[in-house]
């Protein structure tokens, strides 16, 4: 702790001693209460300029709508003249320090784990808490911001996946030892500190380089996304992006260049140390779990169809000692082509994603469509994939609609997304060809030990449906969403009894409350949690015919505070 705040100091010392002109790098981070959602809403409106695909984020504000400071969207935050907590500093006022939003998020759970793109918390029963506050600093070329996250986590115990199950939990755990994604973080509370939504950047025009550790988000979906969303901690990383599009003749283009860090965990799944006929069902991963990360994204909006967007990212990871070249470090040169059934020592080390998406969008229909489609793996030939496109694949799709009332400022906001992972063809699901676990990669695409895509794991399925009354920063929502866990496993295991009361789903019905108290931003999120046959549990009993699986239900609370200092 004591190294990184030397770090920083020294970081900070050494943009007041720089003189260069001045730059806009501030950015809104991704699941900023309020504040994320209600930028992507104004662009629906025409408020924004449709030249930003939101596909990369998290945004800069400052770029895409020329704001002075990124958090104050309507200009009424931030008084240099009057302000005591953020000033102008250096040679004609050229520096820049401003204290952040305050954000507080928490979480309650009454019965056993749910939530996902919830950053830093973690798989928790009972009460969690994050709090981050911060500060930015600009010195012409240069920017700073700190913006730390603290986490604090009642971490209950709760039952998991269920002993009973006995012989089927030697199918539970060829995914468990293929993936680091404990139920439970220990046996006791779990608090931690982590450095957040910071960045250190040069920023050149619309270029940006630094060093981050900042959430990142690739893809059009809202809820969803394949590669790299807000599920996990944000991981160190390297990164050269664009922060605005850059025009060409042919239209606007915006990427994204990352080398990043993950880590693992010492936490082990549940039962590790069962046995069946003397043979134990758990195998331990890699003393170092750690990976290194490299992804690159890019989208384009052509210049003769205005709102659509089209882009395309990939990433990989690979054990630190596993790096064998450039081509394990730049996912561009790592698509090492070849026949499903030969075997490729470098390529097998390597877990691969890529996807192709896009995103149309209308600011006069004030409507949106969009879809992604990714694949596992970057190793099929093109006529493999002609053949068989839906082998390892995974899709979105969806759309939001902002429909006008009497009160030009009010509207009624509808909205859909369906993600589906899990697979349909029967080798696929036989071999173990799921999203996120790897055979060498054991610790599978995670970091912390939660899943950087996908928030509900590996093989899961989602649809989403919503209804709106939104007014400014105001929002009260009704959603429902059907969640269908690992549906790879379902068949794995159940593939010669097609019992459907084995398939784990939730029902989802949340009541998702956004206000604007002063200079206080407002979410809240009230859920019941309606569970179908908990972690896939069922107990048949031979003096009964039908025995329903074993259900359960939970209540969720989510309460998100911004408080934006004047």
């Amino acid at each position: 702790m004591r190294g990184k705040t030397v770090i920083f100091r020294l970081l900070f010392c050494a943009l007041l001693g720089l003189v260069l002109s001045p730059a806009k790098a501030q950015v809104i981070p991704v699941g900023t209460p309020v504040l994320d959602d209600y930028l992507r809403r104004l662009q629906l409106l025409g408020k924004v300029d449709s030249v930003s695909s939101m596909m990369i984020r998290p945004v800069y504000p400052t770029e895409v709508m020329g704001l002075e400071n990124g958090f104050d969207l309507d200009s009424s935050t931030v008084d240099f003249d009057n302000s005591s907590i953020h000033w102008r500093f250096g040679k004609e006022g050229k520096g820049k320090f401003l204290t952040l939003p305050g954000v507080y998020k928490m979480q309650y759970n009454s019965n056993y784990a749910f939530g996902v793109n919830d950053g830093a918390m973690i798989p928790n029963r009972g009460i969690q808490q994050i709090i981050s506050p911060g500060a930015f600093v600009e010195y012409g070329k240069f920017s700073l911001q700190f913006q730390p996250e603290i986490l604090l986590a009642q971490n209950k115990d709760y039952l998991g996946f269920p002993i009973e199950h006995q012989a089927t939990i030697l199918f539970y755990y060829e995914y468990m030892n293929r993936i680091d994604m404990p139920e439970r973080f220990g046996d006791g509370p779990f608090n931690r500190f982590y450095l957040g939504q910071s960045s250190f950047r040069f920023n050149l025009d619309a270029v940006s380089i630094g060093v981050s550790t900042e959430n990142l988000w690739w893809g059009p979906g809202r809820r969803n996304s394949l590669l790299l969303g807000n599920n996990a901690p944000g991981f160190l990383h390297f990164t050269v992006n664009t922060r605005r599009p850059v025009k060409s003749s042919i239209g606007s283009f915006e990427g994204q260049l990352i080398s990043g860090f993950l880590r693992s965990t010492t936490f082990l799944p549940p039962f590790p140390d069962y046995a069946i006929q003397g043979n134990s069902v758990y195998y331990p991963k890699a003393e170092d779990g750690d990976r290194h990360l490299s992804g690159l994204v890019l989208t384009y909006q052509p210049k003769w169809v205005p709102g659509l967007f089209l882009g395309y990212g990939s990433v990989n990871h690979v054990y630190k000692a596993d790096i064998s070249g450039l081509s394990d470090l730049i996912p561009v040169f790592n698509g090492r082509k070849k026949a499903p059934n030969v075997y490729d020592p470098i390529q097998d080390k390597r877990q691969q994603f890529s996807s192709g998406f896009f995103r149309w969008l209308s600011p006069e229909g004030r409507f949106e469509f969009y879809g992604e489609y990714g694949t596992r793996d970057n190793d099929r030939r093109l006529s493999d994939f002609m053949i068989t496109p839906e082998s390892g694949r995974a899709f979105t799709f969806g759309f939001a609609h902002l429909l006008g009332t009497k009160n030009p400022d009010r509207f009624i906001e509808i909205s859909s997304e369906m993600t589906l992972s899990g697979q349909t063809i029967r080798e696929d699901i036989r071999q173990l060809r799921t999203w996120y676990i790897h055979d060498h990669v054991r610790h599978g695409y995670t970091h912390q030990g939660q899943v950087l895509g996908i928030g509900n794991g590996p093989a899961s399925n989602q649809i989403f449906v919503g209804a709106a009354w939104v007014e400014g920063l105001k929002k009260i929502g009704f959603q429902v969403e059907r969640i269908e866990y690992n549906n790879d496993f379902y068949y794995y295991r159940y593939e010669a009894s097609k019992d459907f009361r084995n398939k784990y789903v939730d029902i989802v019905f949340s009541l998702t409350p956004e206000w604007k108290f002063g200079n206080i931003l407002v979410a809240g999120k009230i859920q019941y949690v309606n569970t179908l046959n908990y972690k896939w549990y069922l107990e048949n009993d031979p003096n009964q015919y039908f025995v329903p699986g074993y259900d359960r239900n939970n209540f969720v609370g989510q309460l998100g505070l911004t408080y934006l200092f004047k």
